[in-house]
């Protein structure tokens, strides 16, 4: 079993903010976590943050006492809500590992919380340092110690943490030479560690798969329901007219290529769509999303999804006008960076709810929804755009570039902050970059939920009964 733990950007902030608050004293504070339970691996996010107030505690330089009383009102809404208990204090004094009066504490304070939350699934105990690493452990019911392998915050900066016992194999020389020269000596090591899915696997979705994979990111996986079409080889990179022939699946396809290239990506291809609720959870465990879809429905999802998950999710999105006749009207392409806790698609005003819930219809029942449509009632959802490889292969470089600056700050002059949105007007040449707005009122309050049935509200009929 693996074990993450992740929390967002603003979490991460409020937590160093109670957690050194400059006198060199340790300080506490207590979490409620969202859960992912998969057969091989259990991921906490933080929810909810109590900070206990310094006045409550006894604290000193090495050690910090308090009061269990807070408990009593924690671990109900814990139970109720099927969520679990972190600890998380400080050592301002550097020490980076749990002391002896750590395993003592966390012996007392979880075997109470065992005690009470009698649902067999784990907690965890935390430390931050000053300069802001986080180390984590699992404390299981005997009180025994497992390693936490990654820790993760999504936030303007991406932060991961892995635990080192973890092997990691000498990189290849194409990785260490050339990527490791601009990067640094970790680049491969911390691409490497990473697991991501893409879903979308066409115009945009290829080109970005490639870069990726030949960038040495470690587990890609890779989402879409599509076969291959004569319509796809203009822009589908690796694609064959045979693949349209024998009907091949566009991820089995772009799978095939990045094993050939033998650079030791682990490849996933999953020929399914997203909206499954089997599809979700294998996506859930991923540490990075990528949407490469023209869909508002299957966007709208996977943005939830990384809610309810803490995950950082990059939106890729394309629109081109023409009329055939050699006029453009349009010829525009964006990426959104989505933060858990921030601003959402629905917000920045690329997703309508409306059109989803048509989306849903269409894909569901086809023949009510025809039906609707031609009475006014929905939204004609079938419209195909044109489709460039260079258009989409610039936005798919921006993505990419758009996970590098964020992993290794200093990547570039303007702050991470200020580029949530990229766009390129490819008629006028025009770049520009804008920051986050406001957190979004209907999505932003079940960052970190995880495992919940409020993830399946408002979803389609098959989510619900998966």
């Amino acid at each position: 079993m693996k074990y993450k733990l992740r929390m967002t950007g603003q979490q991460y902030a409020a937590l160093q903010e109670h957690l050194f608050p400059g006198d060199g004293k340790e300080a506490v504070a207590l979490a409620l976590c969202g859960r992912y339970h998969g057969e091989n691996s259990h991921i906490l996010m933080i929810n909810q943050i109590i900070a206990l107030p310094y006045e409550d505690c006894i604290r000193t330089e090495d050690q910090v006492t308090w009061k269990t009383d807070i408990l009593d009102s924690i671990l109900p809404e814990a139970e109720k809500k099927g969520m679990a208990v972190l600890k998380i204090h400080s050592h301002p004094n550097g020490f980076d590992r749990f002391s002896k009066t750590d395993d003592i504490s966390d012996r007392r304070l979880f075997s109470s919380v065992y005690a009470w939350l009698d649902d067999g699934f784990p907690h965890m105990s935390a430390i931050m340092l000053p300069d802001g690493k986080v180390l984590a452990r699992v404390v299981d019911r005997q009180g025994e110690w497992h390693p936490v392998n990654t820790i993760s915050v999504a936030g303007d900066d991406l932060l991961f943490w892995h635990n080192d016992t973890e092997n990691q194999k000498n990189a290849p020389q194409a990785f260490e030479e050339k990527n490791g020269q601009f990067f640094g000596e970790e680049t491969y090591a911390r691409l490497r560690r990473l697991s991501v899915a893409v879903v979308g696997c066409s115009g945009t979705g290829s080109p970005l798969i490639e870069q990726l994979a030949r960038l040495g990111i470690g587990n890609l996986k890779l989402i879409d329901p599509d076969v291959v079409k004569e319509k796809n080889l203009n822009r589908i990179l690796n694609t064959t007219y045979q693949d349209t022939v024998n009907e091949r699946f566009k991820v089995n396809v772009l799978a095939e290529a990045i094993e050939s290239m033998g650079l030791g990506t682990i490849v996933e291809p999953i020929s399914k769509n997203l909206i499954n609720l089997d599809v979700m959870r294998q996506i859930a465990e991923c540490d990075v999303l990528f949407g490469c879809m023209d869909s508002v429905e299957g966007r709208y999802y996977l943005n939830r999804l990384a809610v309810f998950y803490s995950i950082p999710y990059f939106d890729l999105g394309i629109r081109l006008d023409a009329d055939g006749l050699g006029g453009v009207s349009c010829s525009c392409g964006s990426v959104h960076y989505l933060q858990p806790d921030k601003s959402s698609l629905i917000g920045r005003g690329m997703v309508s709810l409306k059109l989803v819930g048509d989306e849903g219809m269409a894909r569901r029942n086809p023949t009510v929804y025809e039906g609707q449509r031609h009475e006014g009632y929905m939204r004609n959802v079938h419209v195909e755009r044109p489709a460039v490889i260079t258009f989409n292969m610039m936005i798919a470089s921006m993505a990419a570039n758009e996970l590098i600056a964020r992993l290794y700050p200093g990547f570039r002059r303007v702050r991470n902050a200020d580029s949530a949105r990229r766009t390129f007007d490819f008629r006028e040449n025009d770049h520009m970059c804008e920051s986050d707005g406001e957190s979004c009122p209907y999505l932003a309050k079940y960052a970190g939920r995880g495992d919940t049935p409020l993830f399946l509200e408002d979803s389609a009929p098959e989510f619900q009964n998966a």
